[in-house]
């Protein structure tokens, strides 16, 4: 973890014993979560809104613990309050952060999106892992994110400032993947670019009654995100349906999708094995 990093994470960590936060909507006792995995040895990142809560409680909404604790709490690191973590608690935050998919990731959501960035050659998981997740918004929530008022939903991603902007900045990431409609329009307003849009039929959802659920894909480069200066041109891809809440995506559209991100790619990177879906 470099300076700059640290930097970032004990802000994120600082923020959450702001009164302002708990009205929002986060879980006040959760760690800020910047990212899912390793940045530094990624060249692929998929993003989304913000960390389900389900990376901190059970189904029951028990807080989880022993094998099963994904990210730390003020309970795992014995602390009254966020504003008393030292240089040692925000290390073991970032370990846990960068280990995440080497102990007990919560696959439910990531194995579908491991899937895609197969077509880029990445993968979440193993001793070649070449990928990572990370959030326009890097604290869970209770409710979910679509359950959250509007001038909460924008109150975080305000205060969450140039979390993203930093993570890009300071990894070796070279492909961005954009998981659904609602990431696309934040990730857009919050970079201040507008990605094109390509129409794809093939992955149209069906529907016995309407018309099917149109699919369309982004595309573009991002060389800075809002006022963060990147370094480099970050390629971003980006596919309209949700792949884990989205009614009705069939294994055709995902392999579909995953498709065209190696179509998209093209001989760049080595393929891997792909996984079946």
């Amino acid at each position: 973890m470099n300076e700059e990093l640290s930097s970032l994470l004990a802000s994120l960590t600082v923020q959450l014993d702001e009164p302002v936060l708990a009205r929002a909507g986060v879980i006040p006792w959760s760690s800020p979560v910047p990212v899912f995995g390793d940045p530094s040895r990624s060249r692929v990142a998929t993003l989304g809104i913000n960390p389900s809560s389900r990376e901190f409680v059970d189904a029951s909404g028990r807080e989880l613990d022993g094998t099963l604790r994904r990210f730390h709490t003020l309970r795992s690191l014995q602390l009254e309050r966020w504003a008393h973590a030292d240089i040692g608690h925000l290390r073991s935050v970032w370990s846990y952060c960068v280990d995440y998919f080497h102990r007990y990731p919560y696959d439910t959501w990531f194995k579908k999106l491991d899937y895609i960035i197969a077509g880029a050659g990445a993968t979440y998981y193993g001793f070649e892992s070449s990928a990572c997740h990370v959030d326009l918004v890097p604290y869970a929530t209770e409710p979910r994110w679509t359950g959250l008022e509007p001038k909460q939903r924008t109150l975080l991603l305000n205060v969450a400032g140039a979390t993203l902007a930093t993570m890009l900045r300071d990894s070796s990431i070279e492909i961005l993947v954009l998981n659904g409609r609602s990431v696309i329009e934040e990730f857009e307003r919050v970079a201040g670019l507008q990605l094109d849009t390509i129409d794809m039929p093939a992955w149209t959802l069906p529907r016995r009654k309407l018309a099917g659920v149109e699919g369309s894909a982004k595309i573009g480069h991002a060389s800075m995100i809002g006022s963060v200066t990147l370094g480099r041109a970050v390629v971003v891809l980006g596919f309209n349906h949700n792949l884990q809440s989205s009614f009705g995506v069939t294994k055709q559209v995902i392999t579909s999708i995953r498709d065209w991100l190696t179509e998209v790619v093209g001989d760049k990177w080595p393929k891997r094995r792909m996984p079946q879906a």
